[in-house]
């Protein structure tokens, strides 16, 4: 399996590691008033998709960069990838 790194190409799935979801991205507000709830929510509960999926991957064995990769999990095409940071940076509307 090929992943598109944003910045070197094409590379090996064997030089990364796979972390989950990318919904981890989104953490919950640790000073809101539901805070306890959304952490218990963030941390044990996890969907588990058949088909197209965001998720984390670590470019362990590369750049040590952070990617989302979309991914299809019935065929695992991969569909696309992202660096990890400018994806944060943008859903807080900084400049990347």
């Amino acid at each position: 399996m090929l992943i598109p790194h944003p910045l070197l190409g094409l590379r090996d799935a064997q030089e990364f590691t796979y972390l989950g979801d990318a919904a981890l991205l989104d953490r919950p507000d640790g000073l809101a008033a539901d805070a306890e709830a959304s952490f218990a929510d963030y941390v044990y509960l996890r969907n588990n998709p058949a088909g197209v999926h965001r998720e984390l991957w670590f470019h362990e064995h590369g750049d040590r960069s952070w990617l989302i990769v979309k991914r299809n999990t019935v065929t695992h095409e991969i569909l696309g990838a992202e660096l990890a940071r400018d994806v944060a940076l943008a859903s807080r509307g900084e400049a990347q």
